[in-house]
């Protein structure tokens, strides 16, 4: 929480209530919930209702900033674990479980972005997902 706050404030904005309170909520999610979820999370913490569309601006600032991450494909977010490193994502999801794994392996987005370069297009933010198993749902 502190070096989320921290990475916020150095973004230029203000770590508010209200965006603790959905930073928390989105903490104690095993796996990536959607803003529906943390609206849920936030609304039960706060004793009143909280629109999602309220949730929705907080996590755009939040992946701006590098505090958490979207699974596109899933339309849910996660909070990353190292707000202070910038790394594109590779997420492996599982569709049984739906954990997922966050990896860095700059190599291979090195190469997308390079690619994307190479064909005129300016990449900004490469996101891989691969679908599939987890070890404990495919054994």
């Amino acid at each position: 929480m502190g070096a989320a706050q921290a990475a916020l404030e150095g973004a230029g904005e203000q770590w508010t209530v209200m965006r603790a309170g959905v930073f928390a909520a989105l903490s104690g999610f095993a796996k990536p919930a959607s803003a529906y979820d943390i609206a849920e999370a936030v609304s039960r913490a706060e004793g009143r209702r909280i629109a999602a569309n309220s949730i929705y601006r907080i996590l755009d600032l939040f992946v701006a900033a590098n505090l958490a991450q979207r699974v596109e494909s899933a339309n849910a977010y996660v909070v990353n674990a190292h707000p202070g490193c910038r790394h594109d994502c590779i997420f492996l999801v599982c569709d049984a479980c739906g954990k997922t794994t966050h990896l860095d392996d700059d190599r291979l987005t090195s190469d997308l972005r390079k690619t994307a370069l190479t064909a005129g297009f300016t990449p900004e933010r490469p996101v891989v997902e691969v679908r599939g198993r987890c070890a404990a749902c495919a054994g």
